[in-house]
């Protein structure tokens, strides 16, 4: 097993997670927001794969939510570039599906995006500077981890927003 691997891996359970969280779960659920100023399942699982997508697009991958016509399909009410990071409740509350599929499989077409980088991937090239914003600067396997990171923590967002959405709208007792 090298790097590659094991980030296919870590990608690939957050994959696993946001189906778990889809699964059976109907469009006005996968839509509920706890409050005005939370995210939604959908909102979570779409920043998601559009974080990867971006991310993995500017690291010499391809953007598929342009490329395959998903921007088109979502048809939201937002830039065609956007990808959720600092939106404001109010663009976040404009995220929303009619079909929980749509988002199932945007969120597999950028996983598979991902794979696909990570399994051609040259580990020499894992010392490359990729940003040079932050102090210190990104390498390309730091922006990895962060990409396989940033998705853990989604999924387990869009998983424990589920359990409250259900929660809140089945009666206990």
């Amino acid at each position: 097993m090298d790097v590659r691997d094991i980030l296919i891996d870590g990608i690939g359970r957050s994959r696993e997670v946001c189906h778990q969280v889809l699964d059976g779960l109907s469009a006005e659920d996968a839509n509920w927001r706890p409050t005005e100023h939370c995210n939604s399942v959908t909102w979570l699982v779409w920043h998601l794969a559009r974080q990867q997508d971006v991310q993995i697009a500017h690291l010499g991958g391809d953007d598929v939510w342009l490329r395959d016509g998903w921007v088109d399909r979502f048809a939201l009410d937002l830039p065609r570039e956007a990808m959720g990071y600092g939106q404001r409740p109010d663009e976040v509350a404009k995220v929303v599906v009619s079909d929980v599929a749509l988002l199932a499989g945007y969120l597999d077409a950028a996983t598979d995006a991902t794979v696909g980088y990570l399994a051609g991937l040259d580990l020499a090239s894992l010392d490359d500077i990729v940003d040079t914003r932050w102090t210190p600067h990104v390498t390309r396997g730091v922006r990895l981890v962060s990409i396989v990171d940033d998705a853990a923590q989604h999924a387990g967002q869009a998983a424990y927003v589920r359990g409250l959405c259900q929660g809140w709208r089945t009666p206990i007792g």
